[in-house]
């Protein structure tokens, strides 16, 4: 009886697609219904922070060049992938991403904890030709990165823009993006920039004097996975502080 209930479902393509609708549509409200009455959906992980005007364009730069089609910044409860690449990512961690870079692919290594394992210089030189510090790799070569000077133009508009999706970026840090954008990788004089955003690293990232793509590209490689102390963080306290 059974079967032939299911025959006759699966001979009637009205009666099999509307019962599929009412399954999924079932489905994605006992999904989706219950996080429009959670207060927070994602916990709140003591570290975390907007980007800094350079480390956000950074960003972008790496979106633009496709960098998340082989390198994923979501490492997974694993053992395999604990032990190689650190602890699995929270949530919190890409609270402020807009869009997301975890990926689906891993012709590179994951990115997610690259953040001070490797020196400036070495991202120069893996940035300028990748084969040079990797032999095996199939990277294409960024070195035109060095040779770009790039502005705080737009910087001001592209956190007004993060911050109308809700990261929380104040006043004070949108009137002195444009110097913070500059200072983070010029001048080490203004605090400022460490002030409004603990834990970003201001230095010269690439050696020349004038702020380039590839110093936002690495201020934006050296921050990832460094906003976190993972030898404090206790799960069961983040979720307890929902």
């Amino acid at each position: 009886m059974a079967l032939e209930g299911h025959k006759k479902i699966e001979t009637n393509a009205t009666l099999l697609l509307t019962l599929s609708f009412l399954v999924v549509t079932v489905g994605g409200i006992v999904e989706i219904a219950p996080l429009f009455y959670l207060e927070n959906t994602i916990e709140d992980v003591e570290g975390m922070r907007p980007y800094a005007p350079l480390e956000l364009a950074g960003r972008e730069i790496y979106i633009r060049e496709g960098c998340y089609v082989c390198h994923s910044q979501m490492i997974r409860p694993m053992r395999d992938e604990v032990e190689r690449y650190g602890h699995y990512s929270l949530a919190a961690e890409s609270q402020y991403d807009h869009p997301f870079q975890w990926g689906s692919k891993r012709t590179g290594p994951d990115l997610a904890r690259v953040g001070g394992r490797y020196s400036d210089e070495w991202h120069v030189d893996h940035f300028t030709n990748p084969q040079s510090v990797v032999p095996e790799s199939v990277m294409p070569a960024y070195a035109y990165l060095a040779d770009s000077v790039l502005q705080p133009t737009y910087i001001v508009d592209l956190m007004q823009t993060h911050r109308m999706v809700g990261v929380p970026y104040t006043d004070a840090m949108l009137e002195n993006a444009a110097s913070d954008f500059i200072q983070q990788a010029t001048d080490f004089g203004d605090g400022g920039v460490v002030e409004r955003y603990p834990g970003a690293q201001q230095r010269d990232f690439d050696g020349q004097p004038e702020v380039t793509e590839m110093d936002a590209l690495i201020a934006y490689m050296q921050m990832l996975g460094t906003l976190v102390d993972f030898s404090t963080f206790a799960p069961e306290q983040a979720l307890a502080s929902r």
